[in-house]
This record gives structure tokens, sequence and C-alpha cells, in this order.
């Protein structure tokens, strides 16, 4: 089963990948093309070209895991972008992984705990 915790950063690659890639090949990617560690215990999301296959790489405690799924019909609903990656919420990518386009919705402000501290700090 897949149960990150649900404040663990979430980060999408935004190129398509090829799904051949494993631990190694998107842990390489994660490295050169991200600029992240693999190691960080952050979620690193791939999509193919077609849209239809994802994979999240992520290591936990004591190893690289990696969690994919296949769509026997319909695309994951993502967009490709002249930047390299693009930070997702948890919320985004349960979204994500049900097939809602994330272009299509409207967010509401909300209080981040975080950006509170931060401006608090000011």
């Amino acid at each position: 089963m897949f149960f990150p915790e649900s404040g663990v950063r979430v980060w999408l690659y935004t190129r398509p990948t090829d799904m051949r890639k494993s631990y190694d090949g998107l842990s390489a990617l994660v490295k050169n093309q991200l600029k992240e560690n693999p190691l960080s215990g952050q979620l690193f999301v791939f999509i193919n070209r077609k849209g239809n296959q994802v994979k999240i790489l992520y290591f936990d405690r004591s190893g690289y895991c990696i969690w994919s799924k296949r769509l026997e019909q319909g695309t994951f609903r993502h967009h490709w972008q002249d930047a390299t990656k693009h930070s997702l919420c948890w919320t985004d990518l349960k979204l994500l992984l049900e097939g809602i386009d994330l272009s299509s919705v409207q967010k509401f402000k909300r209080y981040d705990h975080e950006l509170h501290n931060a401006e608090k700090q000011l």
C-alpha cells in the first residue's frame, strides 16, 4: 500500500519519462534534472509521454520504493511545462492520480502553518 505522510513534499517531473526506468534511472533523474536528493524522503512523480503511466519514487527508512500505476483507459491530466519540476501538495497528487485536471481546479485560500511561521519570523 502507498500511504505517505501528509506533510511530505511532492515533486512532479514535468518532462515525459521513459517508464522502463527503475530505481537507479529515476534516482539519477532526481539528482541530475530535479537537483534534489532522492534520499530525502520526498516523493518524485514521473509520467510517461502518453500520460497513461505514473511512477512515484521515494526513499523510506531502509531503501528506495517505487509506486506505479498504469491506466487501462484515459490519461493522467497534467501539462508539460518549461520548468523541470513542479511542486505539488499531497491533495494535488491525489487529484492527479484520480484523473482530475489540476489546471481546472479552483483553489481557495487556506491557512498554511509553515507560511504563517515564516511570516512571524520576518
